[in-house]
Parts: C-alpha cells; sequence; structure tokens
C-alpha cells in the first residue's frame, strides 16, 4: 500500500498537482485574454468574411487539464476555435481552407499590433492553427474550422491538407461522460495532469506524446481498472501507466475514441519506440515509490518522475503547523520519526549581496532571512565522510507567489559537493540536499531560505572632504 497520496493532493497548495497547475490568478488572467480575442475576432471575421463567427474552447483548458510551464520560459497553452458558418459541404465556402487561416492570421496581426492587448507576438501560421503569445506566459493557438450548425459537423482548415475531419466538442464530450461520478472525474484530470507533466520534463517538444493522445490513453486505461483496490492517486497512477505501457508494446496507435479512422499518436517509429521505453522506467518508479515504507522515501524516489514539482513532506506538514525543518537525523511522517538515516549531511551555508560586498550571511544547515540578489553557496562539510558508493542530488522547491508567478516553481541543482543558487524571489523557498548509496537513500537535509525585501543597496562611497578658506 502507498503511502503518498497526501503528498499528490490534498487541501495544502503544495502538493503535486497544485504544483503544476496554474494559480487563481493565472487562471483569470487567461480567461480576460481569451474572452476579449474571442470577441475582437468574431466581430472582425464576420465584416471580413460576411459568414456567421462562432468560438469554442477545447483542448486542456475545456477538459481542465492544464499544467502549468515546465520551466521558466516556456508558457501555458489555450485552444480557441473559430468557426465559420455554412449549411453545406466544407468546399462551398468561397475560400479554401489556407485563404480562411489567412484572414485569422491577419486578424491575429492587428489585434497584437494594439499595445493594449499585452501581446508579444504572432507566429508564422502552423499546419493547423495559428498562434498569438502574450504576457506574461501563454500563447493561445487558433485553428479554424467550418461548421455546419444543422448537420452538426465539424470540419478543421489546414495549411496543407484542404479541410480534415475534426470534432473537438465530441471529444469533450466523450471525455465528460466517460465516469458518471464526480470524484471519478476529478481524478481522471488529476492523473491526466501527472502524465502530461511527467512527459513534458522527459521528451523534448518534438518527440512529445501530444495532449489529447496522452489524455485518451490515460481516460482509456481508467475504464479499465478496478476501483475496489485503491482510488488514492498513487495507486491509481501506478496501474494506469501499466496499462498504457501494456497497450503501447501491443500497438501503437491510438484511435480517436470519436473516429477510429484517425490515429491519435502521430510520433514516428523511434519516438514511439522512446515513449515505450520511458514509460517502463516510469512504471519502475512509481512500483518503488509505493513499495516504499515512509512517506519521505516515496516522496524522494516520485522525485525520479516529477524532479522539482514533487513536494516533501515537510512542505505539506509546515502549513498544517507541525514539525517540520531538517530531516537529516530522522525520516518523518506527519512530524513522527520513524527510522534513523546512516548519514547526516551538514551544510554550510553563505549568501552574499551581488549588489553590496558587505551584507554576508552563514549558517550551518540553516540561514537568517536574507534579502533579493545574493548569491547563495550551499556546501557539504563533511563530505569526506560519505561511504563509499554515495551520490548527492540538490534540488530547489520555491514557494511564493513571486516564484509561482513566473512559473519558477524549481529545478535540479547538480550532484556535486555543493550548488551556488541566487535569491531572485520573495517567499519561503528550501534546497533539499540527498544522499544516496547504490541507489538507497542514506540521508537527507533541507535548508530553508527565507527571502523578505528589495535587493540591498550599493555600498555608500566616502564622502568627499570639502575644503573652505577662511
Amino acid at each position: 500500500m502507498s503511502c503518498a497520496a497526501r503528498l499528490f493532493n490534498s487541501k495544502s497548495d503544495q502538493t503535486l498537482y497544485s504544483r503544476i497547475t496554474p494559480s487563481k490568478d493565472q487562471f483569470a488572467t487567461q480567461q480576460a485574454r481569451w474572452n476579449d480575442l474571442a470577441d475582437f475576432l468574431k466581430s472582425r471575421l464576420r465584416e471580413d468574411t460576411d459568414y456567421p463567427m462562432s468560438t469554442w474552447l477545447q483542448g486542456s483548458y475545456k477538459f481542465d487539464t492544464q499544467i502549468r510551464p515546465w520551466k521558466a520560459g516556456a508558457e501555458f497553452d489555450i485552444d480557441l476555435g473559430l468557426y465559420f458558418e455554412w449549411a453545406g459541404d466544407d468546399e462551398d465556402g468561397d475560400y479554401d481552407p489556407e485563404g480562411f487561416k489567412q484572414f485569422v492570421q491577419n486578424a491575429l496581426l492587428d489585434y497584437a499590433d494594439d499595445k493594449d492587448n499585452d501581446a508579444t507576438g504572432v507566429a508564422d501560421p502552423k499546419e493547423r492553427c495559428c498562434r498569438i503569445s502574450f504576457k506574461p506566459d501563454f500563447h493561445i493557438d487558433v485553428p479554424s474550422y467550418h461548421l455546419d450548425r444543422g448537420a452538426d459537423r465539424r470540419a478543421l482548415a489546414t495549411e496543407t491538407n484542404g479541410w480534415e475531419a475534426s470534432d473537438p466538442k465530441a471529444i469533450y464530450k466523450w471525455f465528460k461522460e466517460l465516469f458518471d461520478n464526480a470524484s471519478d472525474r476529478a481524478l481522471l484530470r488529476r492523473l491526466a495532469c501527472y502524465v502530461k507533466m511527467w512527459a513534458a520534463l522527459k521528451f523534448e517538444e518534438e518527440a512529445r506524446p501530444s495532449s489529447i493522445t496522452l489524455t485518451v490513453l490515460v481516460g482509456e486505461a481508467m475504464e479499465d481498472l478496478d476501483w475496489s483496490e485503491s482510488d488514492d492517486d498513487d495507486d491509481v497512477l501506478e496501474r494506469v501507466i501499466t496499462v498504457v505501457a501494456d497497450r503501447l508494446d501491443d500497438s501503437a496507435e491510438v484511435p480517436n475514441p470519436v473516429d477510429a479512422n484517425e490515429n491519435l499518436n502521430r510520433l514516428n517509429a523511434d519516438a514511439t519506440a522512446e515513449l515505450r521505453s520511458r514509460l517502463r522506467d516510469f512504471e519502475d518508479t512509481a512500483r518503488r515509490a509505493n513499495a516504499a515504507t515512509t512517506e519521505a522515501n516515496a516522496a524522494e524516489i516520485w522525485t525520479e518522475a516529477f524532479e522539482h514539482f514533487f513536494p516533501m513532506p515537510e512542505d505539506l506538514d509546515d502549513e498544517e503547523g507541525e514539525a517540520s525543518g531538517t530531516v537529516a537525523q530522522a525520516e518523518t511522517v506527519k512530524g513522527m520519526a520513524l527510522m534513523a538515516y546512516a548519514f547526516d549531511p551538514q551544510i554550510r551555508v553563505r549568501a552574499v549581496s551581488k549588489d553590496n560586498e558587505n551584507y554576508v550571511k552563514e549558517g550551518i544547515n540553516s540561514l537568517a532571512t536574507i534579502v533579493k540578489n545574493c548569491t547563495i553557496r550551499f556546501e557539504l562539510v563533511n563530505a569526506g565522510q560519505l561511504p563509499a558508493g554515495s551520490a548527492v542530488r540538490w534540488t530547489v522547491r520555491n514557494r511564493g507567489h513571486e516564484a509561482w508567478n513566473k512559473n519558477d516553481i524549481g529545478h535540479y541543482s547538480g550532484d556535486e559537493h555543493f550548488s551556488d543558487e541566487h535569491s531572485e524571489y520573495n517567499g519561503k523557498h528550501a534546497m533539499d540536499l540527498t544522499v544516496y548509496q547504490y541507489g538507497r537513500i542514506i540521508g537527507r537535509r533541507r535548508v530553508e531560505i527565507n527571502v523578505r525585501g528589495q535587493a540591498m543597496p550599493p555600498r555608500n562611497l566616502p564622502n568627499k572632504r570639502i575644503f573652505r578658506r577662511r
């Protein structure tokens, strides 16, 4: 039985699910922008083409499976379907698919020219959509469709393949009706987010399975599960990964559940083989994590899959008012010591302001509150006592609105006996050190870093003496 379920999903804002999904402020910013863009496009393109216009959200935003960018600088993705309406066949329109897409591209360029719209640019037309990006961290893809409202039929305008049968409304309805129970539907959405974030972290974009492919694989795998075993997120995730891996070993095809003639898996043979291999690694990680005897050990193993996004028990315990602090001497679950570690890491921490070299803070295993724009060195001072076969891993886990609004949730910080970081955001952050021996965890230490206030002012130069003649 697993022991890390609360780290996946609970009331805390430091669970895996909360760390990989957009904040309320980010969601509100996106909502305001796509609403404004939708109104502009409907009005503008009705004038340009004389066709009735409508829009419909689709993709991850509509499915409520949108994940946070996996690294600082990456963007949230929104899909806003744009529908040109007429009765009859696709070819009955006054323009070809490329022509309709060009109208959309031109409208986006004009929208972006208005500085009040916070647009940062319009990409060249893609095969199946146009894209406009916005401050601070998201883009909106705009696919164009022909809609025959009377026949309730849709077709997608592509750049080179003409009209393509495609019905995003039908696949959304399939997803929504997979489970009758609201809690099961919520679990499905969370599992889709977990798998999508894993894929974002482990694959380059060009070799990554699409969001809809992963969503369909997870949904159909969950349909096959025996719900009497467990409904904890970590248990169900392990079983879903196994079902998906087994399925792709049998066949690389992922038929669209509402159109069996469409294969959603557009990866080539080599990329599909890599997906199979990494799914088995994911499965192994999940199996080892769920077999761990303590929550902290399970969390360290899950970090192999979810890196800095996966929280440690201290993240939740601190919010609940329980003992947290360092965990070098004993592994804890909800504040209770369970077992002693074999190695007790001792970490020297030194912070120096980049703006004023006289501002220096130092400590062992802890550090007083510091200001922004400091360099921080973490050094394992008893590295000479490490047992043979040992290895270390440093992981930064950021907290606070400033870091989250920049989508800088943290990062892997190296495997040397020291690590250099920088205080960029106000908030309570953590540097976690994990010590392994032949793959087994033998020591852990957390150093909390509290950042408050702005950067230090530059050091004042001595005043020049002024001599006055009597």
